[in-house]
C-alpha cells in the first residue's frame, strides 16, 4: 500500500483477533458436525462407547485450533487493511490486491452488516477511477449491483465505528 505518512489513519486486522474469530467459527461448525454424527450413530443402533466420546472431545479441542492456525498461516501477509490519507483511500480486502481511490472519485461509503462480518462498501464514480496495485492476490472484491468495492472491516483495529468517523471527517457529505 502506498500513500503519504502525514495525516494518515491506518486500519488493519490484528492476526490474534482473526485467529480467535476463525477458531470460534470453526469450533461451532465442528461441534454441530460431531454432534450430528453421534446422533446418527445412535439412530442406526451403534451405542457410543467411552472411547467414542473421548475421541469426540479430543476432536472438538484439536481440529478447530489446527484448522484456524492453517487458515491464518495461509492468509498471514494478506489480511485486510485500509489507509485514509490526504491522497485518498488505499485498501485491500483479505487475500485481495490493494486499490487506490482518490477522494475526488469517491461517490459514497457506508457500512453493512454488524459484528465481525461488518463490511465497508466504497462506491467510486467509476471502476476505472480506481488504480489496482499489481502483485499477488485475487482481484479486488466488487459488488454485483453497481460499481462498488467491498472490504471486510469487522475485525479491523481500531474498529468500524472509528473508521466511519475518520471517513466522515474526510467526506462529510458522502456518508
Amino acid at each position: 500500500m502506498t500513500g503519504p505518512t502525514v495525516d494518515t489513519a491506518h486500519f488493519f486486522q490484528p492476526r490474534s483477533l482473526v485467529f480467535v474469530t476463525w477458531l470460534w467459527l470453526i469450533a461451532a461448525g465442528w461441534f454441530v458436525f460431531r454432534g450430528l454424527s453421534l446422533l446418527l450413530m445412535t439412530a442406526f443402533g451403534s451405542r457410543p462407547t467411552a472411547a467414542d466420546i473421548a475421541g469426540t472431545v479430543a476432536n472438538l479441542l484439536i481440529v478447530p485450533a489446527v484448522a484456524a492456525a492453517v487458515l491464518l498461516l495461509l492468509a498471514w501477509n494478506r489480511l485486510g487493511e485500509l489507509r485514509c490519507s490526504a491522497a485518498g483511500l488505499d485498501f485491500a480486502a483479505t487475500g485481495r490486491r490493494s486499490v487506490h481511490l482518490p477522494w475526488s472519485h469517491v461517490t459514497s461509503v457506508g457500512l453493512r452488516y454488524r459484528g465481525p462480518f461488518t463490511e465497508l462498501v466504497v462506491t467510486p464514480t467509476s471502476l476505472a477511477a480506481a488504480s489496482e496495485t499489481p502483485g499477488r492476490g485475487r482481484r479486488p472484491r466488487v459488488r454485483r449491483r453497481g460499481p462498488a468495492f467491498v472490504l471486510d472491516v469487522g475485525l479491523m483495529s481500531p474498529g468500524p465505528k472509528v473508521l466511519l468517523a475518520e471517513l466522515h471527517r474526510r467526506l462529510p457529505s458522502k456518508i
